[in-house]
């Protein structure tokens, strides 16, 4: 296992035990490169980086100077950046009229003033054969009840990635976005223990499981490796999900109470 020997790969959003950033984190190293993990909780990032021989900066990425000071401590440790990956985000679920100004400012400054600010201070931090990859979400094309707000940001940036890779192309740079469905991580365990919600989603999946965190790994090793000739695209990996659709929130809410009280 060796598709990225030899790359240097930064990946923002990989503070939390076991979320996808640190999944991805884990493959990227497996695969040969050499991995910066960023994010804000400082100790899980150093246990991470120790463990799979890499390097660990704090950075919130509503912060454009921590930003700017996480692209350059990857610099500084391995040269121009060959693979820049974030997956942060907020899986925020409120009623469209009850989302709040607060809420909103959030939202926008983590899912898409960061990530853009992000994009701008790697296009110039960069090799001449390069990957950037944002990682969305299913949500951004087929929608979900009580999303606005999150489905909105991750599909204005999924535009914006779009405009990088066509601008940036002829430096070698693609950009490129992940979708996944709904997928098991710290940021959604708690949705996973309502009784019947998973088989909800699962149901509208062709292939007859939910993605993993895995699925979503592998997939950004081949975005991050030189097989890759594609840029400017956004990789449905979410078994199908896209063909159908998620499920609607009184369709989830029957789903719950049948499986809570099932048929004696």
């Amino acid at each position: 296992m060796s598709r990225l020997k030899g790359k240097s790969a930064l990946i923002l959003g990989a503070a939390s035990v076991d979320n996808m950033g640190q999944i991805i984190a884990r493959r990227f190293a497996d695969e040969g490169a050499q991995v910066t993990v960023a994010g804000r909780n400082m100790a899980n990032l150093q246990s991470l980086a120790d463990a799979i021989g890499g390097s660990a900066v704090h950075c919130d990425i509503t912060s454009k100077a921590d930003i700017d000071a996480a692209v350059a401590h990857a610099v500084d440790r391995s040269g121009p950046i060959d693979i820049a990956l974030n997956c942060t985000g907020w899986g925020l679920l409120t009623p469209f009229e009850e989302t709040s100004e607060e809420d909103l400012v959030a939202m926008m400054n983590l899912q898409f003033k960061g990530p853009y600010q992000f994009m701008q201070a790697l296009v110039t931090n960069m090799s001449n054969s390069a990957s950037i990859i944002q990682i969305s979400s299913a949500t951004a094309t087929i929608l979900v009840g009580n999303h606005h707000a999150y489905i909105g940001t991750k599909a204005g940036i999924d535009h914006v990635v779009r405009g990088v890779a066509d601008e940036f192309g002829a430096r070698g740079i693609r950009a490129n976005s992940i979708s996944p469905g709904f997928t098991r991580s710290p940021m959604t365990e708690d949705y996973f223990a309502v009784p019947g919600l998973a088989d909800a989603f699962i149901k509208e999946y062709p292939m007859g499981r939910l993605n993993t965190a895995e699925d979503i790994a592998a997939a950004a090793v081949f975005l991050g490796s030189d097989e890759c000739f594609m840029t400017g695209q956004n990789l449905q990996v979410n078994g199908g999900l896209t063909l159908r659709r998620n499920p609607m929130p009184g369709e989830i809410e029957a789903s719950t109470i049948a499986a809570a009280n099932p048929a004696e």
